[in-house]
Parts: structure tokens; sequence; C-alpha cells
């Protein structure tokens, strides 16, 4: 048996959750006037950015290194239901993701998509997000395509800490 070391998923399946709390509105509980955290301990480390109706986290089970989510904080799960703030600071830190992921990976090329609804394959269907995965020729080695297992070249405490500065200096500019 082939065994893949996932530390940080230990709290994820000892958490007690019940279906009707939505992780993303978890992780997105910050002062609407402020933009800051409500407790540091309810907002996620792996939160990136936050912005005044969205926020930007690393993808707790990535694809590939610096997978990205640009997500609402109100509880929203279609393009339709947003309101034109949403829409647009959406639209701009999707467009910032691209610029920080850029700069940091150096990837050949990135994945940007949204899942709406259960069928397109979204895993959490009732609260939007856009995803934004690194891309290099070759990333999907043997591994992933035989072993139906993924390598991650990087820990995600790390991958936020190499983020996180590059973030904070584009939203002075």
């Amino acid at each position: 048996m082939d065994r893949l070391w996932t530390p940080w998923r230990l709290d994820y399946v000892k958490a007690n959750r019940s279906e009707l709390e939505c992780v993303f509105c978890l992780t997105a509980e910050v002062s609407a006037s402020t933009g800051q955290p409500v407790d540091a301990h309810v907002v996620d480390p792996l939160v990136v950015h936050l912005g005044r109706t969205a926020y930007i986290i690393l993808n707790r089970y990535p694809y590939n290194t610096g997978h990205l989510m640009v997500i609402p904080r109100r509880h929203v799960a279609t393009l339709s239901g947003l309101t034109t703030e949403e829409l647009h600071e959406i639209a701009d830190l999707t467009q910032r993701s691209e610029i920080v992921l850029r700069e940091a990976y150096e990837p050949g090329g990135i994945n940007v998509g949204l899942n709406l609804g259960k069928p397109s394959g979204g895993g959490i269907q009732h609260h939007l997000h856009v995803h934004l995965v690194p891309r290099w020729v070759g990333d999907a080695n043997f591994m992933t395509v035989i072993g139906d297992t993924r390598v991650l070249p990087e820990e995600l405490s790390v991958t936020a800490q190499r983020l996180k500065p590059i973030f904070e200096r584009l939203a002075r500019t």
C-alpha cells in the first residue's frame, strides 16, 4: 500500500462541523468596517489577502503549488447572485492573483475557473469560488497519471508566506 503523508488534513478530519456550516463562511469572519479578523483564531492562516467583499485563500487540497481561490465573503452560490461591487472585486482579486502567481512561481500558464453546481464538479457548490491553478509543462507526471497521487514540492504554510508579502505590496499600489 502506498502512503502519502498529509499532516494538514488532521485538523479537517477531526473538526466537528455540521453539514449546515460553510467552510468558506467560517474562514471569512472579519469585520465589515475594518476588513480585519474578528477573531484571529477564526480566520484561516491560509488566507493570503482580505478584500472588502471578497478574500483570497490557498486551496487546502491543491492541484498544484500556489492553487488559490477567490471567494466572496457573503454566502452566495452563483455569479448572478453577486452584487456589482462583489463581482468587480472578485474580478479584481482574480486579476491580482494572476499577477502574484506569475511573480512568485513563473508558471507556464494558469487555469482559472468556476464550478457552478454539483454536476460541474464543484466540491463546495453553495459558496461561489474562483480557482487559479498555476501550471507548468510536465506538472502532471507519472505519479498523478499512474499512481493517482499528487506531489507538491512546497508546504502550504510556506506558500502562504511566499504570497502574502506580494499581495500586501500590490494592495498598497
